[in-house]
């Protein structure tokens, strides 16, 4: 499990809602397994809709989905384990 302390960078918490941000780390809850310390969130604009797709390599995972946004965002979103807190950042960021 992602630790309880969780923080977005400046940049992230300034041009991605707090709905996306938070449904992001639902995405990562919700997993049915231990998650790997890195996990890749690519937003992108689809037929008007956001479109997240979510991986991560250990265990190999990938899932879509598609959602009603007001912010159509494209974008490559990191959200990093570190054991004592986790981090979401844009890939740029790294």
């Amino acid at each position: 499990m992602f630790p309880s302390q969780r923080y977005a960078t400046a940049a992230v918490d300034r041009e991605i809602p707090l709905a996306v941000q938070l449904f992001l780390w639902q995405c990562i809850d919700a997993l049915p397994f231990s998650p790997d310390y890195l996990q890749v969130f690519q937003l992108s604009t689809e037929d008007g809709r956001l479109r997240v797709v979510h991986t991560q390599e250990c265990p190999d995972y990938r899932k879509e989905y598609l959602l009603l946004s007001d912010v159509l965002i494209t974008a490559k979103i990191y959200v990093i384990n570190d054991e004592t807190h986790a981090t979401m950042l844009f890939c740029e960021e790294y």
